[in-house]
């Protein structure tokens, strides 16, 4: 435990470091807008994988809908600031209060399901929750809700995705961490000794999208806008690419495949003629060469770089 604890607290204080130099470089003007856009999407869409690579990753189900619960997110705190205009504090809390208590609902049901089955059932969730939103005029229909303060900043999104990793580092190395990962191993046994798959299958599912809600609040809280367009099955395509280029089940994994993704299309935006086929290109040469994701289930570790050390040659990876 004083390993992990010693391994929190240089992770922290590198997070506040790498924090500190990045707003020195935006307020200094040598990181322009575009860019601290981007690095403010980097901090979103590592929130999503992070979140997804709990359900897919940790818990060993598909779930392809997480769009669904980022619009939930998204929606319902920007009815918090700007229909009632409550604080933007609020607007997180009960967007990621919303976003998890309909993963709850959705995931009591669905999650009697496996493989595809499951897969399927969760894209028709999160189909049917942008449709419900297209249809409401209240949250400005097709249209989508406009006039959101831009509240998001480089403080609130990297913050919150810091507070959102090590909340489910610490999730995944305790009792109910453990329950899911035997899940993932081997769902049948696991129910023989005793767990309680479903319960521990919904607990996931209902993390997972409560903290897809909080990157809906934080993404429509910086893009002015909440829009039904924002949110179709092709955004929760791209949130479970980050998580299988990275590796299923690997937390470093989810945070390299979102940071590279968010860096590739934004250096292509040059090209929007060629984006999507070099992007794919790229996607379908790595799954070739690696299906398992750039870490596997592993995590990044300085280990990997020491030449000769350990009986694996180096190539020794640990989350510690």
């Amino acid at each position: 435990m004083n390993a992990i604890r010693k391994f929190d607290l240089k992770a922290l204080v590198a997070s506040v470091i790498l924090y500190s130099i990045l707003e020195g470089l935006i307020m200094a003007d040598i990181i322009g807008p575009f860019w601290e856009l981007n690095i403010i999407l980097i901090c979103i869409n590592v929130i999503l994988a992070t979140s997804l690579n709990l359900i897919n990753g940790y818990t060993g189900q598909f779930s392809i809908g997480h769009a669904g619960f980022l619009a939930v997110g998204a929606y319902t705190g920007a009815i918090i600031t700007v229909k009632l205009g409550l604080p933007f504090e609020l607007a997180l809390i009960v967007g990621t209060i919303s976003a998890g208590a309909l993963g709850f609902l959705i995931g009591l049901p669905t999650l009697r399901l496996n493989g595809d089955y499951l897969a399927i059932a969760t894209l028709g969730l999160g189909e049917i929750i942008r449709i419900c939103i297209l249809n409401i005029d209240y949250v400005g229909g097709a249209s989508g809700l406009m006039g959101i303060p831009r509240i998001t900043n480089l403080a609130w999104s990297f913050g919150l995705m810091i507070f959102v990793i090590f909340f489910i580092k610490n999730f995944k190395n305790s009792a109910h961490g453990r329950a899911c990962l035997a899940i993932r191993e081997n769902e049948i046994a696991a129910d023989t000794m005793g767990i309680d798959t479903t319960k521990y299958k919904v607990m996931a599912f209902t993390l997972g999208a409560a903290f897809a809600g909080t990157a809906g609040v934080l993404f429509s809280h910086y893009f002015y806008i909440a829009h039904p367009a924002s949110f179709t099955f092709m955004r929760s395509f791209d949130i479970l690419t980050m998580v299988v280029l990275g590796g299923l089940g690997s937390m470093t994994g989810a945070i390299t495949g979102a940071v590279l993704l968010t860096f590739i299309s934004a250096y292509l935006s040059d090209f929007p003629e060629w984006r999507m086929i070099i992007y794919s290109i790229t996607l379908i040469v790595l799954m070739l060469r690696r299906p398992q994701g750039l870490f596997g289930s592993q995590e990044l570790s300085l280990k990997m770089f020491k030449l000769g050390g350990g009986k694996d040659g180096g190539n020794t990876v640990t989350g510690k």
